[in-house]
Order: structure tokens, then sequence, then C-alpha cells
């Protein structure tokens, strides 16, 4: 399998943001849906679309720490669908969609994670009422998830399509020959 330039410089940005779940940040302002959109929208090898992200994801948790297996299974059950997330997007583009996509994505994840941290910890009733209070006490969670997806989103795009043009732009000028 060979790789493409811009495949090299996706994988970079997927290791860059996986990354940056190391540094200090609020809970839940994550790259995780951001990573697994972009590598779905940018990557048409199937092992690159889900081997890159998940393996960067998996670096990152081993350094952060493991927690509730099943809690984790979940996590990565919607970066799995964030994921599929991504090909809509790479079918269907637009900005808006791109919104519409990553705000998809915050919501799925928050149903998935919590519905999985009710059911497998012993942190809420397991009654309605429980449920109910779950999904309830993890809203400034997921006001953090909309804003972390929105945001890395936007970045990681953003970054990608900049210096993409920016290395065309280079390229095709020869900026790079009148200077060596």
């Amino acid at each position: 399998m060979k790789i493409k330039k811009e495949e090299i410089l996706a994988i970079i940005l997927i290791i860059f943001a996986a990354a940056s779940r190391l540094l200090p940040h609020p809970a839940n302002f994550a790259p995780i849906a951001a990573v697994g959109i972009f590598s779905a929208f940018i990557f048409k090898n199937k092992l690159l679309r889900f081997g890159v992200p998940i393996i960067a994801m998996l670096v990152s948790d081993a350094i952060i720490g493991f927690y509730t297996p099943l809690v984790m299974l979940s996590v990565y059950l919607g970066f799995f669908i964030s994921t599929l997330l991504g090909r809509y997007l790479k079918n269907h583009k637009s900005p808006s969609n791109g919104v519409g996509v990553s705000l998809f994505a915050s919501l799925q994840f928050y149903l998935i994670t919590n519905l999985a941290v009710f059911l497998f910890t012993p942190l809420y009733a397991k009654t309605f009422s429980g449920l109910i209070q779950c999904y309830y006490l993890a809203l400034p969670f997921f006001r953090n998830t909309i804003l972390g997806d929105l945001f890395y989103s936007g970045a990681i795009f953003g970054l990608y399509f900049g210096l993409k043009y920016l290395l065309n732009y280079i390229k095709k000028t020869k900026l790079v020959s009148k200077y060596n």
C-alpha cells in the first residue's frame, strides 16, 4: 500500500489531534469525534480510515489510563459512528453539513457513552429516574463535547486544507526553487 503525501499530512494532523488529549483541557473538550470524521473524510483506504485514528486513540488512552472496559467500549463505538459520519460528509461536502455532522457526532456520543455509564457503573440507581439523572448530570460534559467537536473539526479540517493549499501554491509557483 502506497501512502500519498496528502495522507501523510492527514496522519500527522490525526496524531497531533490525538496527542492533544494529553494536554490539560476541560472534561470532554476532546478531538475524538473530529478525528473520526476527518479520517473517514480523507482516507479512501479502510485500514487507514479506521486504523490510524484507533491506534492514535489507543496510544493516548494508554498514557491517560484505561477505565471501565464497557464504558471505554462505548467511547470507541461513538468514535466508530463519528467515522461513519465522516463518510457521509465526504459524499455531501459543505460547511453546513460539516457543522451538522459534528453536532450529530456530539449527540450520539453523549447518548451512547452516558447510557454506558448508567448501565455499567454503580453511579446511578438502575431506574428510569437514575437514567434521567445520569443524562441530566452529564449536560455540562455534553456542552464541552459540542464545543470540542466543533473546535477540533474546524481546526483539523482548516489546517489540512490550508496546508494543502499552501503546499500546492508553493509547488505551483516554484517559490522553493527561487530561494534555494
